[in-house]
């Protein structure tokens, strides 16, 4: 379903929902007027980029669908790679951006709310940095046109077609293979990161990620540590 401007495409597709749309349905806006992204914060939505939601219906339990971020960033990136040049590769920072030369492309926000069946249903929302990165963030920002002609129709067809293919994967065999995709496609190990937790910030060196999707994270003292939540900042070195 293709809108113009909207609240949040997320909000568009939990109103399907309760409308009784089919899953995986994705909705798509030309602009948001309260586009979000993770822990509140505001998703700058102009005409030109691409903002989605997919409906998805997961028979999984609750725990389960923080995984679902994972499944959207490898659709993203493997979307996004198939129309950009080899030289402009893509790599996933934990849990679920997008880079490119260390510059952020899209942003991942997975909601739920309870269907009248009291099992979850769930807005996948993904924006991609398409014609024009944002100004003004405390991160470097870029968008797909800073490295090719792209058009925005193709990236939402693209998008579409990786989401429903690496849904039906996880809903298959689980959170194992969108694993490993996603270390795949990541930053390189042993890169120096910083991750604000709460009041507490630590360093230390990117080791992957578990089987349940936590960061894992080697510290100086030689130990390693498991995080369920953070901001991830890179360090240089």
């Amino acid at each position: 379903m293709a809108l113009d401007a909207v609240g949040s495409t997320n909000d568009e597709a939990f109103r399907l929902a309760r409308e009784g749309a089919a899953e995986i349905t994705m909705v798509t806006a030309r602009s948001q007027t309260g586009g979000r992204g993770r822990r509140g914060r505001t998703w700058a939505s102009p005409p030109g980029n691409l903002y989605s939601s997919f409906l998805l219906r997961p028979d999984r339990p609750a725990a389960g669908l923080a995984e679902l971020s994972f499944v959207a960033a490898v659709a993203a990136a493997e979307a996004c790679s198939g129309l950009l040049p080899a030289s402009a590769g893509v790599e996933l920072k934990w849990p679920n951006d997008l880079l490119i030369d260390g510059a952020k492309l899209s942003g991942i926000l997975v909601e739920t709310e309870q269907g009248p069946d009291g099992r979850p249903v769930v807005a996948l929302g993904i924006g991609i940095n398409v014609a024009h990165a944002p100004e003004g963030t405390p991160y470097p920002a870029t968008a797909l046109s800073h490295h090719a002609a792209v058009v925005l129709e193709d990236v939402a067809s693209a998008l579409g077609a990786a989401v429903a293919r690496w849904y039906g994967l996880w809903l298959d065999q689980g959170f194992a293979p969108v694993r490993a995709a996603w270390s795949a496609a990541a930053i390189r190990p042993g890169r120096p990161l910083s991750v604000r937790i709460g009041q507490e910030t630590i360093a230390g060196g990117f080791a992957g990620i578990d089987e349940s999707g936590a960061l894992l994270l080697d510290l100086p003292a030689g130990t390693r540590r498991r995080v369920l939540a953070g901001d991830v900042i890179f360090q240089t070195g």
